[in-house]
């Protein structure tokens, strides 16, 4: 998927500006506690916020913040961070998945949750496809986030869509790490776009999905990656670090939530390590466990609830 003219476009970009040594903080009020961060204790669990390391306590707060301040602009920004290309990437996610393709009469739909779903950009993706492709007009989604603001973006994007006010879509303010409202063994189809590397645990999160999915049930996560070629990796670094807080800052007005989203891809696990978590959760992985997209900046990650013996 990757092509000469992102890597030319990449590079010329990467020229804008050095790398930098130290993230810059300029966090608006919004997320002032950026500015004044908690020093933790010797006896606190604690994670990290980018590059930063906070208390566990501490993060979800911080989370809320950048998504808050961003929650407008996200996808334009994403049109901007990406050139684009992470359309063709939840394109291509939603048809691997094939949402609604085992929909029978005594089964007439799959109901779906999209985790830190925000602002709809996979859930209406995945119901278009399961109605569209599928027959499967029965499918339901419900697209959780922790961030209100988010949700409302969706909430808000939904009403140009068929779906709007439809028993088919529902929103959820959700912590993914405890997903008290939803059952046990009751959902076909777990997915998260670009949201599971702000999690605090992700262990407990990827727990969580095992828990609410049926017996053969599927998880499936798309994810910025570790890019497997080392000169593109190195541009692409450039490109991330000095070009996408730049344009964060002229176009959103907003560099410091940039420039977290940024170090917070630059921390979250390379391909092998996160599938290793999922089968920790219990997943069963099919083949390698992941799919390289545009040489490795995002990838596909799926695993699948084994079906219990009777």
């Amino acid at each position: 998927m990757a092509s000469r003219s992102v890597f030319r476009s990449l590079w010329r970009a990467s020229k804008l500006h050095p790398l930098p040594t130290r993230a810059p903080r300029c966090f608006s009020n919004s997320t002032r506690l950026a500015e004044s961060p908690t020093q933790p204790s010797n006896h606190e669990k604690t994670t990290h916020f980018g590059f930063e390391t906070v208390p566990e306590a501490e993060k979800e707060s911080r989370v809320a913040g950048v998504f808050s301040n961003v929650a407008a602009s996200y996808d334009t920004m994403n049109d901007f961070m990406s050139l684009g290309i992470h359309r063709l990437w939840k394109d291509h996610f939603v048809r691997s998945l094939n949402p609604g393709s085992s929909s029978t009469v005594d089964s007439p739909g799959w109901k779906m949750l999209d985790i830190a779903g925000g602002t709809g950009d996979i859930a209406f993706r995945l119901l278009d496809h399961a109605t569209d492709i599928n027959n499967s007009p029965s499918s339901t989604i419900i697209i959780s986030d922790i961030n209100p603001s988010m949700l409302a973006e969706g909430k808000k994007r939904s009403l140009a869509t068929s779906y709007a006010n439809s028993p088919r879509l529902s929103f959820l303010v959700a912590n993914a790490e405890d997903l008290n409202t939803i059952e046990s063994n009751s959902v076909d189809l777990y997915t998260v776009a670009f949201g599971i590397r702000n999690f605090t645990n992700k262990e407990k999160a990827l727990r969580e999905a095992y828990r609410v999915l049926k017996p053969g049930g599927v998880f499936a996560c798309l994810e910025f990656s570790g890019v497997t070629n080392s000169l593109f990796d190195a541009v692409y670094k450039r490109w991330s670090f000095s070009a996408i807080p730049l344009i964060g800052q002229l176009v959103a007005g907003d560099r410091a939530s940039y420039q977290y989203l940024v170090e917070s891809i630059e921390k979250f696990p390379k391909q092998e390590e996160f599938r290793d978590m999922i089968k920790d959760a219990g997943f069963m992985v099919p083949g390698k466990g992941w799919e390289d997209l545009t040489g490795g900046i995002a990838a596909i990650h799926k695993g699948i609830k084994p079906v219990e013996k009777p």
